[in-house]
């Protein structure tokens, strides 16, 4: 028996040990200095690929159909813009008497910033969810998160003087869109190919994640973001963050649902509307909160990262077990 199906036995999901895997390394062997340097490269490179075979994958009429479900994308919208920051600033002033002031900071801090792409995108294909809705659910909310979040940070968290300037739109274009442009333009000689090869080619959607765990927990271990603060007030800010996010994930489960969203589109809302980005994030802190103690304000963020990447990886396993079920029904 292989080591999968030995594991399956046992009710351990391989993905789910993999991802522990990946931050235990993280942990044990962060990326430093040139290393790090290497492993965003790879990163970068990796997530650009993705959205090439992305772009070779989808019909143009797929596509279309992502950008005109205007209901599918208003409520990622109100989820990421909306019910988050509303959500922050109700945490914020009951736990005030609770949790430091920079850990509160960062708490609405995460509330504000946009949603993940890539592993928004990755779990939505695991879980056999509308790609190109999420894909463009995604982007959008980074494109626009760029203006919203620092709009968002200097109204409630009364932070002036900070921009953001238009380099992270380019970054955007060049790393996700322009893959997506020329897949789109290769797809007539690859679909074939791609058709064929479609469980291998999901086997490098589960890789990029895991890469985006081990890049994600190796900032954090040299950062020494887990040092600054006391174990109580990191056990704390981690249950709120659970919390948050299970209360999301349920709102955006069950309003898809009564919204009459079909299975693949409330697997895109679901994905896309939970998700926060530690990748368009942590720069936005950087510029936002310079001299603010960044280190603290970005670890609730952080910690959301890895519990959304944990909860979803389970999540996207169970839809991709009853889509096959289904499958095999009919």
């Amino acid at each position: 028996m292989s080591l999968p199906a030995l594991l399956k036995r046992f009710g351990v999901d391989p993905y789910l040990l993999l991802l522990v895997v990946s931050i235990g390394v993280a942990v044990v062997i962060p990326a430093r200095g040139a290393a790090a340097d290497i492993v965003g490269q790879v990163g970068d490179w990796a997530i650009a690929f993705l959205f090439f075979l992305y772009g070779a994958r989808l019909k143009p009429s797929a596509i279309i159909g992502g950008l005109t479900n205007w209901k599918l994308q208003l409520l990622v919208f109100l989820s990421t813009f909306v019910l988050f920051p509303l959500l922050g600033v109700g945490l914020v002033f009951a736990l005030q008497s609770v949790l430091p002031a920079e850990l509160l900071q960062g708490l609405l801090f995460l509330c504000l910033v946009p949603s993940t792409v890539q592993s928004s995108i990755a779990f939505t294909a695991i879980a056999r969810g509308n790609v190109p809705a999420a894909i463009c659910a995604a982007t959008l909310s980074n494109m626009v998160g760029v203006f919203i979040t620092p709009a968002l940070v200097a109204l409630l968290l009364h932070v002036g003087g900070a921009s953001i300037g238009p380099q992270a739109l380019l970054d955007i274009a060049i790393q996700l869109l322009l893959p997506f442009v020329l897949g789109q333009v290769a797809r007539p000689w690859l679909e074939g190919f791609l058709t064929k090869h479609r469980a291998r080619l999901a086997l490098y959607d589960r890789g990029t994640v895991l890469l985006i765990v081990y890049s994600a927990f190796s900032a954090g271990v040299v950062a020494g973001v887990w040092n600054n603060t006391s174990v109580q007030s990191l056990i704390g800010i981690a249950i709120v963050d659970v919390a948050l996010l299970m209360f999301v994930l349920a709102f955006t489960t069950y309003s898809s649902r009564l919204l009459g969203f079909s299975k693949e589109d409330e697997i895109a809302i679901v994905f896309c509307g939970t998700k926060k980005s530690i990748a368009s994030g942590i720069p936005m802190a950087s510029a936002l909160f310079a001299g603010h103690g960044v280190s603290l304000i970005v670890l609730p963020l952080m910690l959301f990262h890895q519990a959304q990447l944990f909860a979803c990886a389970i999540i996207a396993q169970r839809y991709a077990r009853q889509g096959h079920a289904l499958e095999q029904k009919g």
